[in-house]
């Protein structure tokens, strides 16, 4: 099974290809915004009703162009990325464009993975890490998934 990093990076990759990108902050655009795509998931994931919004988004339930996720993993990438790169509004405004398509490529991604009838926060996990839990719970899943988004700040 491929984890939605995986899927996330090769979306943003395809789409960017008809962004106009300088070589030289290529990478550096290429993986802020699929940090940014999965920080917001994660993030979103972690508060309250959030498993609900990201659930509906990956199983193709919610459009990716009006979710709370799209809109967080904007800011994520306008604040992380962006501000510091200075390409110019034009460049910015197609790169910020490619999140929603990346999403609704995501769309339909998550499914029941963990064998128990339904798709839940334990599919979600899954979804994102790519590893089953153990008796860790859901709160330390979800600390575990956060905890490794901010060390990469």
């Amino acid at each position: 099974m491929s984890v939605i990093s995986d899927l996330i990076s090769q979306q943003v990759k395809a789409a960017a290809g008809n962004v106009a990108i300088p070589t030289n902050v290529k990478e550096q655009v290429l993986g802020g915004l699929s940090e940014s795509i999965l920080g917001s998931l994660t993030k979103t994931a972690t508060q309250p009703g959030g498993v609900d919004i990201v659930k509906n988004l990956l199983t193709g339930k919610a459009n990716a162009a009006t979710s709370p996720v799209t809109e967080l993993a904007g800011k994520l990438f306008a604040g992380n990325i962006l501000s510091k790169l200075n390409l110019g509004q034009q460049t910015n405004n197609a790169l910020t464009g490619l999140i929603p398509t990346v999403l609704s490529k995501a769309s339909g991604f998550v499914k029941d993975q963990d064998g128990d009838g339904d798709v839940d926060i334990n599919d979600i996990i899954i979804a994102l890490t790519g590893k089953k839990q153990g008796g860790a719970g859901i709160l330390g899943a979800a600390t575990s998934i956060l905890g490794g988004f901010l060390k990469k700040k």
